[in-house]
């Protein structure tokens, strides 16, 4: 019998729904506030690319300090950090507010003159916004087997999951239209707002987060500490294939995602309610996947259900290269969303359950190193192709190709995974581990 999650999970689920809902306010603020700010497919995605860059740099790092140090203390000062530099954000865009096109007008503009001394001011704090979301998402990651039984982690998961979905992308968009509708700088105090309620919640969490280790740790040698990690995963016959398979999966992602805050605006023709819908979307598909994930992967098993995931983000490419409904692409983003849900909750279940503690931190931090290192990449890639092909034909060709190479290379991706991820591959990854 499954006992039950307990206080310490629901004050962390708590805490994760409320910085969460703070981060789906910002998430129309951010976009929205770049295409202000210039028009330029290339500089969209060269701040996009600042903010993924630690994932590709510091990463490693990351993982290393998190198998030294208290893992709640960490969460709480990168969300204290993260806070303080939304603040200085807001500060920045609430003096600067007076030089900014009315975001109604953007969805007809594309020659806007760039604001350079804001885009300077967004491209830093992105960049160190990333590297504190670097450190505080892995120990964030690695301190749920310290809250919750093995047996138990599949199904927290899937409810922190949905949560996040609830409040990032149901509640949060919505709300962050009509903030930004009254001005464009309250999203962001908001979202600092929510940073520090998630800090307080945090801190009443009592409990050793500690990582347990068999011998007393030295002092900090990133080097070797890394190379342990990145042995012990590259010599997993599953972890190695299933990081790789998810870089590519992300490095497609964010080439297709980079510039859709254009794409919304110039092709479907979206207001900044309607694009708040949009990201309703992703909730909706999210509470169901983070729901229905477990019962999925039992019914059908996790090969399959990985499976469906793979094959759905193609197809979903397709649909929306070629409409310019909104509506239409609201559909697939459930679909979207709630798959990639069900990626999420078998996978890092998974490795929770597999991975030694005193080395989740680095192994997750190189799993991650493969899996997320490849946005930045992703990202340049995407506004390169959009202004590549701008120069050749119009503009709105131009931001609808992503979505159609996105395609073939999600259907190679698949062709690539569906032999390795099965069923019985995971089982035995779960019981060797357990021997």
């Amino acid at each position: 019998m499954k006992k039950k999650l307990g206080h310490a999970y629901w004050k962390l689920w708590s805490a994760t729904a409320i910085s969460n809902l703070g981060d789906g306010v910002s998430a129309i603020a951010y976009p929205w506030l770049a295409s202000a700010v210039t028009r330029s497919p290339l500089l969209i995605a060269a701040a996009g690319f600042a903010s993924r860059l630690p994932w590709l740099i510091f990463t490693l790092h990351a993982g290393v300090i998190t198998d030294r140090f208290d893992r709640r203390k960490l969460i709480l000062a990168m969300d204290s950090f993260r806070g303080v530099l939304t603040i200085a954000v807001g500060a920045v865009v609430l003096l600067n507010q007076d030089s900014l096109p009315s975001l109604n007008e953007l969805t007809s503009i594309t020659d806007l003159e760039t604001n350079w001394g804001l885009y300077l001011t967004f491209v830093v704090t992105a960049f160190l916004f990333g590297m504190a979301e670097v450190l505080r998402d892995n120990s964030a990651q690695t301190i749920l087997p310290s809250v919750v039984d093995k047996e138990n982690l599949e199904k927290a998961n899937g409810r922190m999951w949905s949560a996040e979905s609830l409040t990032n992308s149901f509640i949060g968009p919505p709300l962050g239209s009509l903030l930004i509708g009254i001005a464009i700088y309250l999203p962001f105090f908001f979202d600092a707002g929510s940073f520090f309620i998630a800090v307080a919640l945090l801190a009443t969490i009592k409990g050793n987060f500690k990582p347990i280790h068999d011998v007393p740790r030295e002092k900090v040698n990133f080097r070797a500490e890394i190379k342990e990690g990145f042995t012990w995963l590259w010599n997993h016959s599953l972890l190695r294939p299933l990081a790789i398979i998810l870089g590519c999966m992300n490095g497609v992602g964010t080439l297709v995602g980079v510039t859709f805050i254009l794409f919304a605006q110039e092709v479907l023709g979206t207001s900044v309610f309607v694009f708040s819908i949009l990201g309703t979307a992703g909730a909706i598909g999210g509470i169901a996947g983070g729901l229905l994930a477990p019962k999925i992967s039992e019914k059908l098993g996790s090969g399959p259900s990985l499976w469906i995931a793979l094959i759905v983000a193609p197809l979903g490419y397709v649909i929306v290269g070629f409409t310019s409904s909104w509506q239409v692409v609201w559909v697939v983003t459930v679909f979207e969303s709630l798959v990639a849900v069900l990626w999420n909750t078998i996978t890092v279940s998974l490795r929770q359950s597999i991975i030694p503690s005193q080395l989740l931190g680095r192994v997750n931090s190189v799993y991650r190193f493969f899996a997320w290192g490849s946005i930045p990449i992703g990202m340049f890639a995407g506004g390169a192709v959009v202004t590549l092909l701008e120069s050749m034909t119009s503009r709105e060709v131009a931001l609808r190709a992503p979505y159609l190479l996105g395609a073939v290379l999600g259907l190679l991706i698949f062709i690539f995974a569906a032999p390795r991820l099965t069923t019985a591959a995971l089982n035995k990854a779960r019981a060797e581990a357990i021997s």
